[in-house]
């Protein structure tokens, strides 16, 4: 750090507690957000809860080049794909949210956590790294 031990220690009311706090509300109020639109996310069409699947293979697959051209080993290759494939769960929303406020909460949060989180913690994850083991391993 910048700013040495005795800095971290003076800012960590600020870096360390307090945003700890700050997280837990925003994802709460990002998880609120969903639950309230979730049924207008499922009615979205077929293309973006396609995408919402679809997507996150087509950047894993990516990533698995990438990480071929790079040499790198199957387990760090199973991490990129499944970085890759992940959506922006924090950053992006709260950006999107005031950069593009006509933008539809309801489509980029409901489909992030209802059908691309669960989707990558079900099958993704264990695809991405039998497909890095296949290929590198």
């Amino acid at each position: 750090m910048v700013s040495g031990e005795q800095g971290q220690a003076m800012m960590k009311p600020f870096s360390g507690d307090l945003f700890k706090g700050m997280l837990a509300f925003f994802l709460l109020d990002m998880g609120l957000m969903v639950a309230r639109n979730f049924r207008e996310a499922r009615q979205a069409s077929p293309v973006l809860l396609a995408y919402a699947v679809a997507g996150p293979l087509a950047h894993a697959a990516i990533a698995l080049g990438l990480a071929t051209v790079l040499g790198l080993s199957a387990g760090d290759a199973a991490l990129l794909m499944a970085l890759s494939a992940s959506a922006s769960y924090i950053v992006v929303p709260a950006v999107l949210r005031y950069a593009i406020p006509e933008a539809n909460p309801a489509l980029y949060f409901g489909l992030s956590l209802g059908v691309t989180l669960p989707f990558n913690i079900l099958k993704g994850s264990p695809f991405y790294t039998q497909m890095a083991a296949m290929a590198l391993g």
